[in-house]
C-alpha cells in the first residue's frame, strides 16, 4: 500500500487516518496495541505522528489488513525479528513503488 503524505516532522491523527483510508479510533487503536507505536502527544493531548511512526504504521497496516494476521500474530510477528521484518516490507514498499511507476509509464506509452 503507497500511503501518500506530504514530507513534515509532525502529522496529526487525521492526516494519518486519512492516509490510510481507516478510522482515528482504529489508529488509537494500535497505539495501545502495539508497542512500537509511541506518537508524541501536546499539552492538549493531541497525538502527534512522526515519519519513523508512520512506517511503523504502515507495517502493522500490512500485516493485519493486507496479510491477515492477527493482532497477536503481528505482535508476536513483531517482537520475534522486528528489525528483519522492517527491512523486508521496506524493500518490499519500495519494489511496489517502482512497480506502480513502470506501470504509470507504460500506460502513458
Amino acid at each position: 500500500m503507497h500511503i501518500d503524505l506530504p514530507e513534515k516532522r509532525y502529522y496529526g491523527i487525521g492526516e494519518v487516518a486519512k492516509a490510510f483510508k481507516v478510522n482515528t479510533s482504529l489508529i488509537r487503536f494500535w497505539e495501545k496495541e502495539f508497542d512500537i507505536l509511541k506518537p508524541k502527544k501536546n499539552a492538549k493531548g493531541n497525538r502527534k505522528f512522526t515519519p519513523e511512526d508512520i512506517q511503523n504504521l504502515k507495517f502493522i497496516y500490512h500485516l493485519v489488513k493486507e496479510r491477515g494476521f492477527t493482532l497477536e500474530g503481528a505482535k508476536t510477528h513483531l517482537k520475534e525479528d522486528k528489525k528483519q521484518a522492517l527491512n523486508t516490507f521496506e524493500i518490499i514498499s519500495k519494489l511496489e513503488g517502482i512497480k506502480s511507476q513502470l506501470l504509470k509509464i507504460k500506460s502513458q506509452l
